[in-house]
């Protein structure tokens, strides 16, 4: 398969909540890629589905940091952080994710809680 194969049929795994599949898609890509920023970014988020916040916020944070521009991972480190308490950390990235992308929904929606 493919990397652009691999990562749809990793994608697709993550969405159908087949985790374990979806890793092994991901970790193929990562083998073979070590900084695809879309393949890091889907296993910070299967981290946090399960359970793993921790390992989810660093590893979504090393995305957002080589990748100051990927604004899903950018906003899904803020909606971790958010869900953990760390409000001010989260509206940080929300208020990045509107300065790159004044349209994104979600985070104008996420935004609200920000003082």
């Amino acid at each position: 398969m493919s990397v652009a194969e691999l990562y749809e049929t990793g994608f697709q795994a993550r969405c159908d909540g087949k985790y374990g599949y979806a890793k092994m898609m991901f970790e193929s890509i990562l083998g073979q890629e070590p900084n695809h920023a879309d393949a890091q970014w889907q296993m910070g988020l299967i981290q946090g589905f399960e359970g793993d916040f921790d390992g989810s916020i660093a590893t979504l944070q090393k995305v957002v940091d080589a990748n100051p521009a990927h604004i899903h991972a950018r906003y899904d480190l803020g909606m971790t952080q958010m869900m953990l308490g760390m409000d001010e950390e989260a509206c940080a990235h929300f208020h990045e994710v509107l300065r790159q992308d004044p349209s994104h929904e979600k985070a104008k929606q996420q935004i609200a809680y920000c003082g």
